[in-house]
């Protein structure tokens, strides 16, 4: 009697525990674990420069979560087989080869994805299954007080019924063994050879936190973060902070590579509410939390118009400017040069320089959203261009009044300007506060004028004086 071989091919699930591709009700004799680099992430994100789609720091980031995901499946038996490709061809040529019975694999919204595991499964033969299953959502479509179809146009309607109606499933156990690998090669590229640029990247060192890829790494900052910090009891004072670790959960990356999911936030959190009782920060962190699935579910709904038009526009000189961190606005190039040199930022920052981008330089907010994929540890496909549109007064609940004053923006959340002189350090010279956001004004012969100065800035600076000036 031949041997049952079923294949998980795996995305952004990147962990055992909380695992629906893992759960083997109807188990296989052997069992092979794959996970594909697309070859098409390795190439250029536009057209006239090298740069690739997929940045050093969240290849980086990726490869130290496949081998702490490779340890976890060694110790149950298993393994996992690393290939760089393409992915339907990947797929189909190891199905094949092995005769499988099942290819598992966790439905996904990106629209390349999605078309990948659609011809996986029209070109596997009759005997091979592909079964699809929801994995890194809070809350199953079938659970959903209405139709897909039907998703509200707005986070806040989607946040009334879903609060209103629905209950999150606890997270999974990881299991104790799984299936042995079955007669068949095994493989894991080290980084070096796949791309020496990511394996020699390293963060700076002024980095607030320094991450590391994979479930192990993601389960510890999850426990600091709520036992040791309790952070639910402070996040929605703190989350709009800008240097050090602790002012945001940071769980981002780690929930973008599926190392920890937000069942697993969700359920710690409600642990700590039992202990320590529930309270406006802590309701936060599962709003956040709502936020991403909503995105997701609108990026599933969605398809292609999730990205605009379907090619990028050409990059340009405002757009480099605001990319290379050298728009004269201190507030916007401190965070471009966090997010180039660490592979993250502050969800504030993030607004700021999104705003700054589309509203004050009129740049194509997909070059932005582009650039982010690039740059980002925790990219993922619906937050990322779900925020750009959102932030671009395009897509579902369009407004085009979404502006961020970035010179009020620096004055409230950085008034000091301890975060722009901490990336910057020319400005540490200059006066704390406004001056430092400024510098054009205090130093013009060492500090020339930005790239814009939008009316809005002097406005508020009028009203600000003004202000003063009453106190007074």
């Amino acid at each position: 009697m031949n041997s049952t071989i079923d294949i998980v091919w795996l995305h952004d699930d990147l962990r055992v525990t909380d695992n629906p591709l893992l759960r083997l009700d109807d188990l296989p004799d052997h069992l092979v674990c794959l996970y594909v680099l697309d070859e098409a992430w390795l190439a250029p994100l536009f057209d006239d420069d090298d740069v690739s789609r997929i940045g050093p720091a969240r290849l980086r980031f990726l490869w130290q979560c496949l081998m702490e995901l490779r340890g976890e499946l060694l110790q149950r038996g298993s393994d996992l087989l690393v290939r760089i490709g393409d992915p339907v061809e990947e797929v189909v040529a190891l199905a094949g080869k092995l005769q499988a019975r099942k290819v598992r694999v966790a439905e996904h919204v990106g629209v390349e994805e999605k078309q990948q595991i659609q011809a996986v499964r029209d070109r596997l033969s009759e005997t091979t299954a592909v079964e699809c299953h929801e994995s890194g959502r809070l809350i199953d479509e079938q659970a959903l007080p209405f139709d897909l179809s039907q998703l509200p146009e707005s986070f806040s309607a989607f946040r009334r019924q879903v609060e209103k109606h629905c209950v999150t499933p606890p997270s999974l156990a990881a299991p104790v063994t799984l299936p042995a690998w079955p007669d068949a090669p095994r493989g894991f590229p080290p980084l070096n050879k796949v791309c020496p640029v990511s394996a020699n990247w390293q963060p700076d060192a002024r980095q607030g936190m320094d991450f590391a890829g994979g479930e192990a790494a993601g389960r510890a900052r999850l426990h600091q973060y709520i036992w040791q910090q309790h952070g639910p009891a402070t996040y929605k004072k703190t989350r709009n902070g800008l240097l050090g670790a602790n002012f945001s959960t940071r769980f981002s990356p780690w929930l973008a590579h599926g190392c920890i999911s937000p069942r697993q936030v969700r359920d710690e959190v409600k642990a700590w509410e039992s202990q320590y009782g529930s309270n406006e920060s802590s309701y936060w962190i599962g709003f956040e939390l709502l936020w991403r699935e909503y995105f997701l579910r609108a990026a599933q709904l969605e398809g292609e118009a999730l990205f605009g038009r379907a090619q990028l526009p050409a990059t340009n000189p405002d757009f480099d400017a605001w990319r290379n961190a050298t728009t004269g606005v201190p507030f916007i190039d401190a965070a471009m040069l966090e997010l180039s040199r660490t592979g993250w930022i502050s969800n504030r920052v993030r607004q700021n320089v999104a705003s700054f981008l589309v509203k004050d330089l009129g740049v194509d907010w997909r070059l932005g959203a582009a650039w982010f994929e690039h740059c980002l540890l925790d990219y993922d496909v619906a937050s990322n261009w779900g925020n750009w549109r959102y932030i671009a007064g395009v897509g579902r609940d369009p407004r085009q009044d979404r502006y961020f004053n970035v010179l009020k923006q620096a004055g409230h959340y950085d008034p000091k300007g301890f975060y722009v002189a901490h990336w910057l350090p020319e400005l540490e010279n200059l006066p704390n506060g406004l001056a430092r956001h400024q510098p054009w004004r205090v130093a013009a012969e060492r500090f020339p004028a930005p790239r814009v100065a939008p009316e809005a800035w002097q406005r508020w600076l009028i009203d600000e004086a003004q202000l003063e000036a009453t106190d007074e």
